[in-house]
């Protein structure tokens, strides 16, 4: 009978798989030996594997390009960044040197563009593209980026008061967009997306406020959905509403000239994650063509604002097993050195599913457990990948450490777990690493950020 981590792993998934391989007993991420991290760096221990971030950009524009040619679409395509994945630095730095765009979601996003600007990372020609409900620094801070000359700023239009207080702020002619605001699926609470204005009001709102406002240039229908892109008939629905609207939007405002999908592409959170997205891309981009050539309407250049699938397989993140607690007849807790609901926030908050897997010992017997994390809240614990009720690890040993790795969180866990400042039970944030690689493909490793101390807790706190 086989027994031993390793044989589990390969009963249940294809494994080694393009960025997991095992190097003897221990797990490899893209070639990074992460027991060796784990002896340089300790743990708990972030990490944020930067080639990641190139690679899966340049993955999307290829999909989008070979679409493109195979359907004879003649409009261009525009990769975004969405910021609010997470907005530091060497992530933005990684990202914008693959010639893409960015989207902005707040009126600190505007300081981070002008930022990257003075260093040279964007130019006026860098697409800005400024979703969420606009108050008054919001507004102020995108005036002033369009007032420096910054001529591919477009706020995308919210409400129906935006256009007024741009106008208000910004010198000459500027150029908008408009949110729709989708309906959303059945499950939903409710029924139409807070952000945006409605279907059948986009067009009124053209006429009433932007036809004979000689300010304003109507560029781009801006589209996104909660659930993101996927092949389901609710998908395919809203796309194709989104699509008569900007059919109809564009008989009567020349202007209009660019089609913006949102973001929403899902990345992988298991070993046996599957998606097309060849498939996906290309299908999109066939429905719209077909639908402008029935219509005898050019077709809009595509913008797509990608946030978790640019960012989030570069990241990862690794525990020690501190103890087990034997609780009842049949469960084991296996409690990690840190904490789920301040370092993977995602997990709690909304179940979400992350690759995980041990970084050492694979070749040792396994057993069923629970991951209980440090704090004394009762929901800081990690249930078996939210799927399955259950978890395996190579067999606890209080003489040999076991190390865990859960990987593909890059995306907004540092944001709502709130980098840098209090954590819950003044459990510290963990030491955080950038890994990338020279220019002869060698690994290099540097710290971004220390483990958090007690006396930056008690600062916060005013002692």
């Amino acid at each position: 009978m086989k027994t031993k981590y390793i044989d589990l792993i390969e009963q249940t998934y294809y494994f080694p798989q393009e960025e997991f391989n095992l190097n003897k007993n221990h797990l490899e991420f893209h070639g990074i030996d992460l027991m060796k991290l784990v002896e340089q760096y300790g743990a708990p221990l972030k990490f944020t594997y930067l080639p990641k971030i190139s690679d899966n950009i340049q993955r999307a524009k290829k999909w989008f390009a070979d679409a493109i040619e195979a359907n004879g679409y003649e409009g261009s395509y525009n990769y975004c960044y969405c910021t609010k994945s997470s907005h530091f630095k060497h992530v933005l730095n990684e990202a914008l040197s693959n010639d893409i765009h960015i989207e902005t979601s707040s009126a600190f996003d505007i300081d981070i563009v002008e930022s990257l600007k003075a260093a040279g990372k964007i130019t006026d020609d860098t697409y800005v593209i400024s979703n969420g409900f606009k108050r008054e620094r919001y507004v102020e801070n995108i005036a002033r980026l369009i007032n420096n000359g910054h001529k591919n700023a477009i706020p995308v239009i919210d409400n129906y008061e935006e256009i007024d207080l741009l106008s208000n702020q910004i010198n000459g002619k500027f150029k908008v967009g408009i949110r729709i605001a989708s309906e959303e699926e059945p499950k939903f609470e409710f029924y139409t997306s807070r952000l945006g204005i409605g279907y059948k009001n986009i067009v009124p709102f053209f006429n009433n406020q932007i036809k004979n406002n000689e300010k304003v240039e109507l560029k781009m229908l801006h589209f996104f959905i909660n659930t993101g892109i996927r092949d389901t008939a609710y998908y395919w629905n809203e796309l194709m509403k989104c699509i008569k609207v900007y059919i109809n939007l564009k008989k009567i405002c020349p202007s209009l000239d660019s089609l913006n999908i949102g973001g929403g592409f899902p990345i992988k959170n298991s070993l046996a994650f599957e998606y097309d997205y060849a498939y996906m891309i290309n299908e999109i981009i066939a429905q719209i063509k077909q639908a402008c050539d029935d219509a005898d309407v050019k077709v809009p250049n595509i913008f797509t604002e990608f946030g978790s699938f640019t960012v989030g397989e570069s990241g990862g993140a690794i525990y020690e097993v501190l103890y087990q607690k034997q609780q009842n007849d049949r469960e084991k807790w296996n409690m990690i050195n840190s904490s789920f609901i301040t370092t993977l926030p995602d997990t709690w908050a909304i179940n979400k599913r992350f690759i995980m897997l041990a970084v050492n010992r694979w070749n040792e017997e396994y057993e069923r457990v629970l991951l209980g994390g440090l704090t004394c809240d009762s929901d800081d614990y990690y249930n078996s990948e939210q799927h399955m009720n259950a978890i395996y690890m190579p067999k606890y040993k209080k003489d040999k450490p076991l190390y865990i790795g859960f990987f593909n969180t890059g995306a907004y866990q540092e944001s709502i777990g709130g980098f840098g400042g209090l954590q819950h039970c003044l459990v510290p944030s963990p030491k955080h690493i950038l890994i990338d690689r020279n220019e002869d493909g060698e690994i290099t490793t540097e710290v971004f950020a220390e483990q958090q101390t007690s006396e930056q807790l008690l600062g916060i706190l005013g002692y």
